[in-house]
């Protein structure tokens, strides 16, 4: 009689096959499922309108709400050299080209000679209060470092250039990508033009678009 041992290797094939089909299978849709995640990532951070960040008064606000605007953004202090200048010419800025086409966004920071050291309610009332200002004034944030806010850091990276004092401005296109920068000492008549330029890049879109 022959050997019976001839018969498991037949035995024992169909199941470590199926084992490394199902193995294989589990690292490529693994594989797929890492890509979809790392596009869907690059989609979805891609410019400074798809960020969210807090309002005077902590909550969430979606900055979303802001594209097909010129924003120009801003880092601000209550106690600096150049406060008055700015948030003089920043309200003026807004009054001329706001609210429908243009707005300033103050950020509040006190990394620059700890000259915000108030809370963020009372910077606000502060601006307000001292300058009338109409345009938002957010939760006070980190500029630098590990803690620095998410969408300020958009700006520093796109930009390529990082504050060194307060009052520096960005501004950001409809689309959310930063079109220039200029800083605290630089006047407003620097800045009119390219606002300008960008609200007037706005209203013909708008009108070839009816």
């Amino acid at each position: 009689m022959e050997p019976l041992t001839t018969t498991y290797p037949l035995k024992y094939s169909v199941p470590k096959a199926r084992v490394f089909v199902v193995f294989l299978s589990m690292v490529l849709c693994t594989a797929i499922l890492c890509l979809l995640q790392l596009r869907f990532f690059k989609t979805k951070i891609k410019d400074f309108y798809s960020f969210e960040v807090k309002d005077s008064r902590g909550r969430i606000v979606s900055l979303e709400k802001y594209r097909g605007k010129a924003t120009l953004v801003v880092n601000v202090a209550s106690y600096c050299q150049h406060t008055d200048k700015n948030y003089i010419a920043l309200q003026e800025l807004h009054r001329e080209f706001g609210p429908s086409h243009f707005t300033v966004l103050a950020f509040p920071c006190n990394q620059f000679g700890e000259s915000e050291p108030s809370s963020s309610q009372e910077i606000e009332s502060f601006a307000k209060g001292n300058y009338g200002v109409t345009f938002p004034v957010f939760h006070k944030i980190k500029i630098l470092g590990s803690e620095a806010e998410p969408a300020f850091k958009f700006l520093i990276d796109s930009s390529k250039k990082e504050p060194r004092w307060n009052f520096w401005k960005y501004l950001v296109s409809p689309d959310g990508k930063v079109v220039k920068f200029w800083r605290p000492e630089e006047p407003i008549e620097s800045i009119k033009p390219e606002v300008a330029s960008l609200i007037r890049q706005i209203i013909m879109k708008k009108r070839e678009d009816l």
